[in-house]
């Protein structure tokens, strides 16, 4: 989704089902049974058994996202419920526990992820995601090189323009097919290989570059405002995230062009048959020019917010899609809208809000970051090292994880409880920035990420060569991020 964003909505049950789920109540009952620590509120032990329920489902995928997130919204409606709150020690109530598990919908991060989802319904509708990456393999030429290249370069453009990176590959995927074929080498070839997996890295590359790019940047965002009331703006999160994700990208272009070199490097008549598809689709029409140019607008507004403007990315991006909806105006009706938007995504997203929050709200996450910053010293170590270690811990634990939503949504909040509790000369605002980067490191494991799961679909390639390339870059990422975090964003005041 924007991306559930990065995370996928659909899960295989299998076997383990009945297993996992048994072990993750029983392990929640375990917690929520066991005496309550000392600086931990009953409330708050009821939400860390529930997250570790949360958590043990999403690492098993033993039910669909969006499934196990109606029954977290249960879970905390009667476990806080029957909580005592206050000194008097009267219950909330289910009622108003209800309402606690429910609050996430009512975040501006989810308004912003279902607004921006609505927008990639407007692109596939007219077909103008499949010009704009036509027109950039028709520029960037049909040789081998070229082909990567390009298939960076759309990734690059869509990132700004689609939400989703399920729907950006969804888009791309065919179009990378059809090169392909035009090579004339099979589809487990080396070529082949290496343009698939391109397109899948490239695509979490850039959800780090453009705040607006993945569901769990929203996400991000959503826990700073509730945490802290303070957030950065689209042009902040550019600022520091694009010129990373750039030397990224670059580095996975070497990396494939080292470790996967193709067959064959050029293909006769390739750009003719890109020029021909491109011809089939006729001239721009008016519904494509009223999407694009909405869409340059919009990007205007974000660029220069708090710069000419004070209104935020939110309310700029759902007046842009009010106006896509516009009879004779607008390009879509709401029943595209029903058919083609995962509900789901938008389902676990808010519950994702809702359970980081409920962290924050009953102090369990300030009482498990009192446990880690004791535990690791962190209090002895400068804001550089901090972000080292938190930053080696999130790359460590995403192998377990396929959704970077879910990872989000259980473990941001006890990061900014963490920087908060350290406090000193720490920018709690930029520095969970930076780590949100970190969450879309699904570089690994196809099972990573659902866009690299698209991908694998296309049967080009192996899971084997997939982490071939992916440790190299997991490698390299993080070694940037310790070279940005003593450069640039030293120099931005993040670190």
């Amino acid at each position: 989704m924007m991306s559930t964003a990065s995370s996928p909505v659909s899960a295989a049950p299998g076997k383990a089902f009945p297993v996992a789920i048994i072990f993750a109540l029983i392990a929640a009952l375990a917690i929520a049974l066991m005496p309550t620590p000392s600086g931990l509120t009953i409330a708050g032990q009821r939400i860390l058994a529930i997250l570790v329920f949360a958590v043990i489902v999403w690492l098993t995928e033993a039910l669909d996202y969006a499934v196990s997130s109606v029954l977290i919204v249960a879970l905390m409606a009667l476990a806080l419920g029957t909580a005592p709150v206050g000194a008097a020690g009267e219950l909330l109530g289910t009622g108003k526990a209800l309402g606690k598990a429910l609050s996430g919908f009512s975040n501006t991060a989810l308004a912003l992820v279902a607004a921006a989802l609505f927008l990639s319904v407007a692109m596939t509708a007219t077909g103008l995601d499949r010009r704009i990456a036509y027109r950039t393999l028709n520029r960037v030429g049909t040789t081998a090189k070229g082909v990567l290249l390009g298939g960076i370069a759309v990734t690059i453009i869509l990132s700004l323009m689609v939400p989703s990176a399920t729907a950006r590959v969804a888009c791309v995927v065919p179009i990378m097919s059809g090169i392909i074929a035009a090579f004339g080498v099979d589809k487990r070839s080396l070529f082949a290989a290496s343009l698939m997996i391109v397109v899948a890295q490239a695509t979490s590359i850039w959800n780090m570059g453009i705040m607006t790019s993945a569901a769990q940047n929203m996400l991000t965002i959503g826990f700073l405002q509730k945490s802290i009331g303070e957030t950065p703006s689209w042009a902040d999160w550019l600022m520091a995230g694009a010129p990373y994700a750039a030397i990224m990208s670059a580095a996975l272009f070497i990396l494939v062009r080292r470790l996967m070199p193709p067959e064959k490097e050029s293909i006769e008549g390739g750009k003719e048959a890109v020029r021909q598809a491109l011809s089939d689709m006729g001239p721009m029409s008016s519904a494509e020019w009223r999407v694009l140019i909405t869409i340059a607008l919009l990007i205007s507004f974000w660029v220069t917010e708090k710069e000419l403007h004070d209104i935020d990315t939110t309310t700029v991006t759902i007046v842009g899609l009010a106006f896509l909806f516009l009879p004779r105006i607008g390009v879509m009706t709401w029943p595209q809208v029903q058919k083609q938007v995962p509900w789901g995504t938008i389902v676990v997203f808010g519950v994702g809000i809702s359970l980081g929050t409920a962290l924050l709200d009953t102090k369990a996450a300030t009482w498990l970051a009192d446990i880690v910053v004791r535990a690791l010293h962190l209090e002895t170590l400068g804001s550089f090292g901090i972000f080292a270690g938190l930053s080696l811990f999130l790359v460590l634990i995403h192998i377990g994880f396929a959704s970077a939503t879910s990872l989000t949504s259980a473990l941001l909040p006890i990061m900014i409880a963490v920087l908060q509790r350290l406090g000193g000369d720490i920018n709690v605002m930029g520095m969970t920035m930076l780590l949100g980067f970190v969450v879309s490191f699904g570089f690994i494991l196809p099972i990573n990420a659902p866009q690299n799961m698209v991908c694998l679909g296309t049967e080009t390639f192996t899971s084997k060569q997939f982490t071939k390339i992916g440790l190299w870059l997991t490698g390299i990422g993080y070694i940037l991020l310790l070279v940005f975090a003593l450069t640039w964003w030293k120099f931005l005041g993040y670190i």
